[in-house]
């Protein structure tokens, strides 16, 4: 259980500083949406001038919009992400006899870890992206939904969809944290390793988890990034009278329609702006992560000391 927790803590110390970051990514993400490069204004031109102009007309405290179903989000879908990898690295399931980190069995612990976590986050983040694209009418990108928070969100998707409608959009959401858990969770141990094992730094050295933590970053945000411009789609499209997506049939539609009508740059969209987010998201909760971990099992060793 302790596992469990020190994940969702981790994570949400993270969202704290990352959730700006994150309402500018969604905002880029769905700025242009279905409509060739150049056929559609651009309120937003790119990350800094998008901070600038939600400041302007929204107000700075907009730049926080979504903070609640971010934290929350966060809380149960890193709790089980980073809870379940840890405990399969707990099980020796991702190292070999000598204790060593093999790629391909941290890959697979991550990508479980991260499936079940998406289940478990995902309809708490629909709710968080359809807030933070919600804008004065100016700047307005994407469809508009009017949920005045996280629980008015929850209350009229369940009471007009029904359970299944909190679910809208699980399709996009799992294969991106599937692949983004298992960039992050197995680069982050192997780089950490790797790192510990060059005898550069003592080894306990915050600067070990630090660097291990920006290697994760970088691959996470290329591999993940189509993921996420998709996953945004999907949560934010209005939907008809049976809770159904108006202009994407599921994930690999959504896929094509981008490629089909933005290229295949609209699948990089928001790319600067999820890197600002989920790098520092990233770096931020492995560090945190780590250090707690870290706390935890010394004050296990000091209590057993005293015994």
């Amino acid at each position: 259980m302790a596992e469990f927790l020190i994940g969702g803590v981790s994570a949400c110390s993270a969202t704290l500083f990352s959730n700006p970051l994150a309402v500018v990514r969604t905002r880029l993400q769905l700025q242009g949406e279905l409509k060739s490069r150049g056929t559609y204004q651009r309120h937003y031109r790119n990350v800094f001038h998008a901070f600038f102009t939600i400041g302007r007309v929204d107000g700075l405290l907009a730049l926080q919009k979504g903070l609640v179903p971010a934290l929350w989000s966060q809380f149960f879908m890193s709790s089980v992400r980073l809870g379940t990898y840890q405990s399969l690295h707990n099980l020796g399931l991702t190292t070999d006899s000598s204790g060593n980190v093999v790629w391909w069995r941290s890959i697979m612990a991550g990508a479980v870890a991260g499936c079940a976590g998406a289940f478990v986050g995902s309809p708490i983040i629909m709710v968080k992206t359809q807030l933070q694209s919600r804008s004065a009418s100016t700047i307005a990108v994407g469809h508009q939904h009017t949920h005045a928070s996280m629980t008015h969100g929850l209350k009229a998707i369940y009471g007009e969809y029904g359970i299944l409608g909190l679910w809208r959009g699980v399709s996009g959401l799992m294969p991106k944290v599937t692949v983004g858990s298992a960039a992050q969770l197995s680069t982050f141990a192997i780089s950490k390793e790797k790192i510990q094992k060059l005898g550069i730094f003592p080894h306990n050295s915050f600067a070990v988890p630090m660097l291990g933590a920006m290697v994760s970053s970088v691959v996470v945000v290329t591999f993940m990034t189509p993921f996420d411009v998709v996953s945004t789609r999907l949560y934010n499209q209005p939907v008809d009278a049976r809770g159904k997506g108006t202009l994407y049939r599921g994930l690999l539609d959504c896929f094509a329609r981008i490629f089909q009508k933005e290229g295949i740059w609209g699948l990089y969209k928001g790319t600067a702006a999820s890197y600002f987010c989920m790098g520092p998201h990233i770096i931020l909760c492995m560090l945190f992560w780590d250090q707690l971990r870290q706390l935890y099992l010394h004050t296990g060793k000091l209590r057993d000391s005293q015994k």
